[in-house]
């Protein structure tokens, strides 16, 4: 009996022991969501140059979210221009994170594979307060297949091409910059700026502008006109305009107005080396004071183009939940704070009051030497704007203009389509690479189109073009059929 009951005694003891186990692994895992658990961290992948002081302001950004929503954020800011590659990677190899900063195709073709998390339930709980704050336009042309996989930066839903000149060259040489309306009227201002500043370069490394409405991107060759109304997908490498545009590119190469290398290089040509003299870019409402802001110095442009609003500039920078994801939930908590509390929004894009920048009695706010040197982060990429202190410097009617601006742009054919590449993936993988091949000296005229476009529609033909354009074309008139 005695021999019995000691079995017994310890068969209960050790049943009381893995019972409390369990138990304490699902506290632990609830917890993860509740005020007294475990505070989860949050990992938050985003593109832009690595800052000296991100750890700096991330532990006051902490301090504030383990009060708030009981996590702390680990954000690892990517190089511009290893950006694409090695986020691509994170994504196909299934690593482990929670928020990643995407945009435009990628973000597209990333979530119809599934990489990205659906977030209209979320959207009407964690996000609420989020949704509310969106503009509803933002969040129905980043919808792919009827749900949302990602939240779009409340900002400019327009896109509008400009061209940025060097003020301080434009005023020591007279140029009336108002004149320029297309490519060719550069060429007069390019001519005095080679034979006169040899320590700049006239055009930093862009690629020509084109007036299309792309399906993926400016180098792949499917594009719906702005003009015409014909609703009719092409490819707009086989156009007179491109090849026009390519030849006054080439002649501009010819001249040495652009680098040698200018179809290699992997320079991002930032603005604060004053180095160039023109360059190409999408703008905003009083970019230009945004952009002098940043470099140090004046900058000037004017529009190459009206506001139009395509799938690029409503998706232009969104923050998607991985797949991944440990926390989705969490993940979209912080993503509700991020965008629609003030103190938060601007400790993460301005850094730290006093050390970062300075706020007047207004409270609007004036950089200090440590915000461009040690914390500069793209505020494009972070979320919402209209929750930004202004800066003594911009006008008091900012958001007003941004809003404006938005309401002012037309709709481009294919708003709100986005193309199903699966029917057609492996004719899109081999024109992606005949289009890597001969895209970047095309554009930047480092080789002569007219030797050159041939060649290139040639082998995208061989890859087949034709079918992935009647596939396009079937499926936007599907979609056509239901707006």
């Amino acid at each position: 009996m005695k021999k019995r009951f000691t079995i017994l005694l310890a068969l209960l003891l050790s049943i009381g022991t893995i019972l409390a186990a369990c138990s304490s692994k699902e506290g632990s895992s609830s917890e993860k969501d509740g005020k007294d658990g475990k505070p989860y961290e949050i990992k938050w992948y985003t593109i832009g140059t690595p800052q000296k002081d991100t750890d700096k302001v991330f532990e006051e950004v902490n301090k504030y979210l383990k009060e708030e929503i009981n996590a702390t954020v680990k954000m690892t800011q990517i190089d511009w221009g290893d950006w694409d590659q090695k986020s691509q990677v994170m994504i196909n190899s299934g690593e482990a994170m929670d928020i990643i900063f995407t945009n435009g195709s990628k973000y597209v073709q990333n979530a119809q594979k599934g990489a990205f998390v659906a977030l209209d339930e979320m959207l009407e709980k964690e996000g609420k307060e989020l949704k509310d704050a969106l503009d509803p336009a933002l969040l129905e042309g980043v919808k792919i297949d009827g749900s949302i996989y990602g939240i779009p930066a409340n900002k400019e839903a327009a896109r509008q091409t400009v061209y940025t000149f060097n003020k301080r060259l434009v005023d020591k040489y007279g140029f009336d910059v108002s004149t320029v309306k297309t490519l060719e009227d550069l060429e007069p201002m390019l001519k005095v700026i080679k034979e006169n500043e040899s320590g700049v370069t006239p055009m930093a490394t862009f690629k020509a502008y084109l007036p299309y409405d792309y399906i993926f991107n400016n180098e792949m060759p499917f594009a719906f006109p702005f003009e015409g109304g014909n609703d009719q997908v092409i490819n707009q490498f086989e156009s007179d305009l491109t090849m026009q545009t390519y030849k006054t590119m080439h002649s501009y190469y010819k001249a040495g107005y652009l680098k040698e290398d200018a179809a290699t290089s992997k320079d991002s040509w930032p603005m604060d080396v004053e180095n160039w003299f023109v360059r190409m870019g999408d703008s905003q409402p009083y970019a230009d004071l945004l952009w002098s802001r940043s470099a140090k110095y004046d900058v000037v442009s004017v529009p190459a183009e009206q506001p139009v609003t395509i799938n690029d500039s409503v998706s232009g920078s969104i923050q998607a939940i991985s797949a991944t994801s440990k926390n989705p939930k969490k993940a979209m908590e912080f993503l509700n704070l991020l965008n629609t509390d003030p103190y938060l929004r601007n400790l993460v894009d301005k850094g730290l009051e006093g050390v970062h920048y300075e706020k007047n009695a207004d409270g609007m706010i004036t950089d200090l030497p440590a915000r461009i040197e040690s914390y500069n982060i793209p505020t494009y990429s972070i979320g919402n704007f209209f929750t930004l202190y202004l800066y003594e410097t911009d006008p008091t009617d900012k958001w007003e203009q941004f809003k404006l601006f938005n309401d002012s742009a037309s709709a481009a054919p294919t708003l709100g389509f986005h193309f199903n590449n699966a029917p057609v993936r492996s004719e899109i993988a081999a024109i992606t690479n005949i289009s890597k091949e001969f895209y970047p000296a095309l554009a930047t005229g480092s080789v002569d189109p007219e030797e050159y476009l041939p060649k290139y529609n040639k082998k995208l033909k061989e890859a087949g073009i034709d079918k992935v354009l009647e596939e396009i074309q079937k499926q936007y008139d599907e979609w056509k059929k239901e707006q």
